[in-house]
């Protein structure tokens, strides 16, 4: 108990704080702030910049929220970041409701709505594209909060993150929000050096305790005990992860349900009497009899054998509604995954909502359906979503339609939808409170292979689980599947935290933003000020130690590999190079093989029968119906059954022949059966009757040229005749050879990495500049002519590029310059404008669609050719590559620019209407950059207004924050005047991506 001495000197400071705006602020709360809010907002108040780390839930956007309460009394603006455009509307919302409309604005890629005034909330790259255009509103900045900053280690984004630290007034007072990470203290100390005074609060602890459980058998089952628990009988209380961070040591995974998951690995036959217990267990922590080592409801959920359970989603969620741990977020790490689920639950007939619950839903969807073009709601799947939605259920991923989605995340934050089936976009800030968390598996599919999650990523998202001031306890349920091991969760449950490493690496557009305001120099010195910078220093040491330890390993292979014939290290380089030339010739020869097959393909007419050998498919005689050109080599043909084939390359082992022509009606309707029976029949019988080819029918020989022969065969002579050729242990010496090889090339690959990261940031940048220097985007001007010395400056090509945002940044520009934009006309610009932003998942790509025009196919050709040159240079400097245009998403804009309803847009596309939506506005995003850009000519920029009319319509203008998104971009030519609203580069998309590449 407290002397009253110190009660005295409590109620002083008390009394002190009411006096200051933490104590008015703290006023007006509904409750009292945890010790880590008051200690920050202390820390903001006193004018430092807070870097705030805690769990998701914890409410650290209270911080940002006081930082807001700072602006207003002083008369300041605030300015709210959020990585993604769904988190910014949701703040928006919330601040509207606390401030009114007239005080708070929304800036995102395409929304502007009260841009100047005193609250602006906007996603991270608008701000960054306000500082690098100098833009007037930052003349009365006071603040800037950045929520979810450890997204700055995001690989597509987080550079914007750094930028926007680095760049922002001194003046400005900075609150960092971020989940509980590592190496915040690290994080910090560089904030301290950009920004001035910086305090880092950490709190670790959940205002909500979470418990972790494990679906395994028919029920769930607490992950954790104590050891001081008896694990085979009696009882074993369940324990929350947050316990387990303060006492790890006292926690153990629980014995009985390791016992459980690997009885549910064996075949069903050698399970204990062929079935499984039906026993129910009890809210209270014990299990039916006592065995179960925790919580133990029963929830049959899992179904199937034991290599390939399938979860019985309906089931599952019943057992956890009589649990009474409803609602829930499902992660399913699939977008096909969760729209299965949710079709699931629908055939099961589970109904969640009440009566009146019901209605309310069924009214809010109407009121969007309502909104959408009647001709597109079929496509868009309307009728099912209602229903999901109207029995408590739905999807949220990013190929859902953006009204869908906000519409999901409204109707859950209000508790009327019990259960989502989410990807990974929903774990990222947006209020989406539940109950539970479910986990149905513990990896997923990062675009390129499977990869287990990180404890990170398991933290993130089992974080959602617990409602703070509704619920007194989260739980996070992992589905037990095949080969899972419970030591693996509780290893992922237990660590906490981990590191926030940045992503930062400076692009074409930041090179020129940074040389036009700041010089080469200062902006060497700027970007060495980055986190990456700081970082890259910091792990050099580490570097340093293990090249040491391969040169080690180094010097032991020489010795194994040593030959008492001669030098085997000689030998094994040139073996390596005859190796090398060899499959360099046969990629020459299939270079050349593809080539002629183009040419014989656009060579043949309507009319030739030929003869195809080999390829993917079995086809032999042929006639020709359709001819096709070289962009295009696509003939096509009649089989001799009459069937309707587009002819391609890789149909073809051999170049086709042509052994007859006959004649053909002008236009044979080839797509009528009855035509092409009659003209099969005419095929066979001009074979059978030996018709001759026309004169000039293309001839089937490749007429290959071998390349580099002599040099193949002068090194297959030099290899020959070296001593250790006749070695009897040639071979074992050559394995070692290949070890010390690999090995001194993963050295050297280190030793680049330690030079890289020694100024590697700067580096970079210098690389960048060589090439912008190399396209005519920065030149050299003599400063000093007695000297000589000369500084860089920027362009007007380059002054362009300074609007033009993406990840294709420098290469839209120059195919701006070229003119191949300005040969389109507004369809095809719409059509084409999608190789400059569109990223295909990997089972989306494929053969080269069909171009829907010559002209665009024409830009297609030299688009390709551009980017092969831009990629030599870039690969000369040494800078990771642009990505090359992708070009499914063609033919479905251009159907869509020219009128066409969505059906008919996306009927031979794979695409979801959704990501059609959202590749959609990126389309508009960009032709806007190009529209608005300085030095763009005047009928391009004409030409950019019309497509993005053309794409802009229907389903794609909708947008529920305010009405319609095509309504509002008449209002936003302020914005537009300073680039305030000149970017939509991945702007909602990071999540988005990733999850793209799960499906």
């Amino acid at each position: 108990m407290s002397s009253p001495a110190e009660r005295y000197a409590q109620a002083r400071r008390r009394q002190a704080e009411a006096a200051t705006e933490l104590g008015a602020f703290r006023h007006q709360q509904a409750f009292d702030l945890d010790e880590f809010q008051l200690q920050a907002c202390r820390h903001l108040e006193a004018g430092k910049t807070v870097l705030v780390a805690a769990p998701t839930g914890a409410g650290k956007t209270i911080v940002g929220e006081f930082a807001v309460h700072l602006g207003i009394a002083a008369g300041r603006k605030t300015f709210y970041t959020t990585p993604i455009k769904a988190l910014s509307n949701q703040k928006y919302q919330q601040l509207v409701q606390e401030y009114g409309s007239e005080k708070v604005g929304l800036l995102t890629g395409d929304t502007a709505v009260n841009g100047e005034a005193q609250i602006v909330v906007m996603t991270t790259e608008v701000l960054r594209n306000m500082l690098y255009a100098d833009a007037e509103p930052l003349r009365d900045l006071g603040f800037v909060v950045m929520d979810e900053v450890h997204y700055l280690a995001d690989r597509f984004r987080g550079a914007v993150w750094e930028e926007v630290i680095i760049h922002l007034p001194e003046h400005v007072q900075l609150a960092a929000l971020s989940a509980t990470v590592s190496n915040a203290e690290e994080f910090g100390a560089w904030l301290d050096t950009v920004r001035g005074e910086t305090a880092v609060v950490v709190s670790e602890h959940r205002p909500v305790p979470l418990w972790q459980h494990m679906y395994v058998d028919r029920g769930i089952h607490d992950l954790f005990i104590t050891e001081s628990e008896n694990p085979r009988g009696g009882s074993a209380s369940g324990r929350r992860i947050d316990e387990a961070a303060a006492d790890p040591d006292s926690l153990v995974v629980n014995p009985e349900l390791q016992r459980l998951a690997h009885r549910h690995q064996a075949p069903p036959s050698r399970r204990s009497g062929g079935h499984r217990s039906r026993g129910r267990g009890r809210r209270d922590g014990h299990g039916a009899g006592g065995r179960s080592g925790g919580r133990a409801a029963e929830v049959s959920g899992v179904s199937g054998s034991p290599q390939g359970r399938r979860v019985n989603r309906p089931q599952l969620i019943r057992g956890l509604d009589r649990e009474g741990l409803l609602p829930c977020i499902t992660f399913i790490f699939s977008r096909a995954g969760c729209e299965a689920a949710v079709e699931q639950c629908l055939q099961a007939d589970l109904r969640l909502t009440t009566r009146e619950e019901a209605e309310e839903i069924a009214s809010r969807v109407e009121v969007v359906g309502w909104e959408l073009p009647a001709e597109d709601l079929s496509v868009l799947g309307f009728e099912s979503f209602r229903e999901a939605l109207v029995h408590g259920v739905a999807a949220h991923h990013a190929g859902l339609l953006p009204p869908f989605k906000e519409l999901v995340e409204e109707l859950f934050a209000e508790g009327l939808l019990k259960v989502v089936f989410a990807t990974e976009t929903l774990a990222l800030g947006i209020n989406m409170p539940a109950r539970t968390v479910v986990m149905e598996k513990l990896d997923k599919f990062n675009g390129e292979k499977h990869v287990d999650i990180t404890p990170g990523e398991f933290t993130q998202l089992t974080g959602r689980a617990g409602r703070r001031g509704i619920d007194v306890e989260g739980h996070a349920v992992v589905v037990c599947q095949p080969g899972m091991d419970p030591r693996q969760v509780a290893g992922l449950a237990s660590k906490r935290t981990y590191p926030l490493n940045s992503s930062f690496r400076p692009s074409y557009n930041m090179a020129v933003n940074l040389t036009a305001q700041f010089g080469t120099a200062r902006s060497r010195t700027i970007l060495e000020s980055s986190f990456a910078q700081f970082q890259a220093d910091r792990s050099v040491v580490g570097l340093a130690r293990e090249v040491s330890q391969r040169e080690s390993s180094l010097r032991g292979y020489e010795q194994s590999m040593q030959c008492h014939l001669g030098d085997f290290g000689e030998y094994a380089a040139l073996r390596r190079r005859l190796n090398a030339m060899q499959k360099d010739q046969a990629k020459a020869k299939n270079r050349q093989r593809r080539r002629e097959l183009v040419r014989i393909l656009a060579a043949l007419r309507p009319g030739d029968i030929i003869e195809v050998a080999g390829g993917r498919r079995r086809l032999r005689e042929c006639l020709v119906v359709h001819s096709a050109p070289e962009h295009d080599p696509r003939p096509g043909v009649i089989t001799a059954e009459g069937q309707l084939r587009k002819l391609t390359v890789e149909d073809l082992a051999q170049p086709p022949e042509v052994l007859s022509t006959i004649r053909l009606p002008r236009k044979p309707q080839v797509k009528v059966p009855r035509v092409r029976k009659d003209l099969a029949s005419s095929m066979r019988a001009a074979l059978k009757d030996r018709t001759p080819p026309r004169e000039d029918a293309p001839s089937p020989g490749f007429g290959f040229v071998e390349e580099a022969t002599e040099d193949v065969e002068a090194l297959e002579t030099q290899l020959r005749r070296h001593p250790c050729h006749s070695c009897s242990d040639r071979e074992e010496h050559a394995r070692w050879a290949e070890r010390w090889w690999k090995l001194r090339r993963e050295t050297d690959q280190l030793r680049a990495r330690i030079d890289r990261r020694t100024g590697s940031i700067a580096k970079t940048f210098d690389r960048i500049c060589a090439v912008l220097t190399e396209t005519g985007h920065l030149e050299h001007i003599t400063e000093d002519a007695d000297t000589g010395e000369s500084a860089l400056v920027i362009t007007d090509r380059g002054q362009r590029l300074r609007r033009i945002y993406g990840e294709r940044d420098l290469f839209t520009e120059i195919l701006q310059e070229r003119g191949i934009l300005g040969r389109l006309t507004a369809a095809e610009l719409a059509a084409f404008s999608t190789a400059l932003v569109y990223q295909a998942k990997r089972e989306d790509e494929g053969a080269m669609p069909s171009m829907p025009t010559r002209a665009v196919a024409e830009g297609v050709q030299a688009a390709v050719e551009i980017h092969q040159d831009l990629e030599s240079r870039e690969k000369r400097h040494h800078l990771d590559p642009t990505p090359a245009p992708e070009l499914g998403l063609i033919p479905p804009m251009y159907a869509w620019a020219s009128g066409q309803n969505l059906r008919r847009s996306l009927e031979d596309s794979p695409l979801a209407a959704g990501d059609f939506v959202r590749w959609a506005r990126q389309c508009i995003d960009v032709l806007d950059q190009l529209g608005r850009a300085p030095h763009t000519a005047a009928k391009l920029a004409d030409r950019c207004r019309e497509a993005v009319e053309l794409i802009g319509r229907g389903v794609v203008a909708y947008s529920s924050v305010s009405g319609l998104w095509a309504e509002e971009r008449a209002d936003d030519d302020a914005a537009h005047d300073d680039q305030v609203h000149d970017d939509l580069t991945h702007d909602e998309t990071v999540s988005d991506e990733r999850d793209e590449a799960h499906d």
